[in-house]
């Protein structure tokens, strides 16, 4: 994940740069007419994907023949650096995959057309899962449709609670269970309790939404003071003084690996469908629920794990939408991606994708969450993932015993200042 970050405050860069051409106009196609036409699909992805993607693409062309695509695919960094300048230049493809990250940039400069144009005519969103519904939307225009999501978990080793004598996590357990229960794990055991959940803002975000609160608001700022970050970083300064949770030096000389992986941790905060790669190196965990406030409430959402766009400049923005519907709707799409993409959007995908092993796993938790699930919150502003990562340094910091919370509280709030503009 490290790698993947440092790619998208690269990434943030190159668009800031080359994106500000975009011209303002459509692309002045047909938006009725869905073919025939020709157009070229993009995607971030790995050779796996790209043999996944033709075939989904081949079944989308024998059942619609009017229709031609010209696929292109390039790994994450360079997958950006392709889209700034193809965007810059008005050469964007007629469908880009799109990351949640971006797609408020890429829509504030006019870059991407809007699908609600095209719903209930050429695309179709009424079989999403509800925790998506309206992920992709901004200021009322559909800017991109999620071809997958996941949501926060809690990945742990049954086998060290059991040793420890601790109850395995429930649902409506508390953060101060969690505390109590890494405290007496880490004592009893001799492995750290859990990784520090001080190093991500995901973890602040989960708790602020319990609050009924935001990370970001919907104007791009952030939705949180001094006092709440004070709050939190505290909690992690805690747990890293109490030595109940992993060493942040050992935690960073294992990068890019996990410490669930190696046994390191009972258990840790972080996006459900991790727990596929953790269980290669650790078989025997489990996905249980995340900490709650006093009163139970989750805080939960299905995240994006990826989104399909049109171009505002595409000529055939009506064929456009109807690939981008075929992609997150036919069961046999999700048949043939299975949890590449994330765990599939749709109901019909869901159904078709015959998930085993881990990711049955995590596709049963979120269906035991579906009811619970809050809605998406508002897409980042820009700036948002190199912020993320000064968050990540920031705490990594404070964990070392470098600065102070008032220190890096001030750090964060400077940076975010400068980043955001506000």
């Amino acid at each position: 994940m490290g790698a993947l970050k440092r790619f998208r405050v690269l990434a943030t860069s190159l668009v800031a740069l080359l994106a500000v051409a975009c011209g303002s106009g459509g692309g002045g196609g047909d938006e009725t007419q869905a073919g025939p036409a020709t157009l070229r699909f993009s995607w971030w992805g790995n050779a796996e994907r790209a043999e996944l993607m033709q075939k989904a693409i081949d079944l989308f062309q024998s059942k619609n023949p009017d229709i031609k695509v010209t696929p292109s695919f390039q790994e994450f960094e360079a997958y950006w650096q392709k889209m700034a300048t193809e965007t810059a230049g008005g050469n964007a493809p007629d469908v880009l995959q799109m990351d949640f990250a971006y797609i408020r940039e890429y829509a504030d400069r006019n870059a991407l057309y809007d699908l609600k144009k095209q719903e209930g005519k050429n695309l179709e969103l009424g079989d999403l899962l509800t925790g998506l519904k309206g992920a992709g939307e901004i200021e009322g225009k559909l800017y991109g449709v999620p071809t997958g999501g996941n949501t926060w978990g809690y990945i742990y080793s049954p086998a060290l609670f059991a040793q420890a004598g601790v109850e395995e996590p429930k649902k409506g357990w508390t953060w101060d269970d969690y505390r109590d229960a890494v405290k007496t794990i880490a004592e009893k055991t001799g492995v750290s309790g859990g990784g520090n959940y001080v190093g991500s803002y995901y973890n602040l975000e989960l708790q602020l939404r319990q609050e009924g609160k935001l990370l970001y608001t919907e104007d791009g700022g952030l939705g949180f003071d001094k006092a709440r970050l004070k709050e939190f970083m505290q909690e992690g300064k805690d747990l890293a003084d109490a030595g109940t949770v992993l060493p942040i030096e050992k935690g960073v000389q294992i990068k890019p690996g996990h410490a669930l992986e190696q046994n390191l941790v009972a258990g840790d905060l972080g996006w459900d469908n991790f727990m596929a790669r953790y269980a290669k190196g650790n078989p025997g965990l489990k996905l249980g629920p995340v900490p709650t406030d006093e009163a139970g409430t989750s805080g939960q959402y299905l995240k994006p794990s990826m989104l399909l766009s049109v171009s505002q400049k595409s000529e055939h923005p009506a064929a456009a939408a109807k690939l981008v519907s075929f992609m997150v709707n036919d069961p046999e799409v999700g048949r043939i991606f299975g949890a590449n993409r994330g765990l599939p959007p749709t109901n019909a995908q869901r159904a078709a994708a015959q998930l085993e092993g881990p990711l049955a796993a995590v596709a049963a938790y979120e269906d035991e969450l579906k009811d619970e699930f809050g809605k998406t919150p508002p897409a980042p502003p820009k700036g948002a993932g190199t912020l993320e990562q000064a968050f990540i340094r920031i705490t990594e910091e404070l964990q070392y015993g470098r600065i102070s919370v008032d220190e890096a509280v001030e750090q964060f709030f400077t940076e975010a200042e400068e980043t955001l503009g506000s």
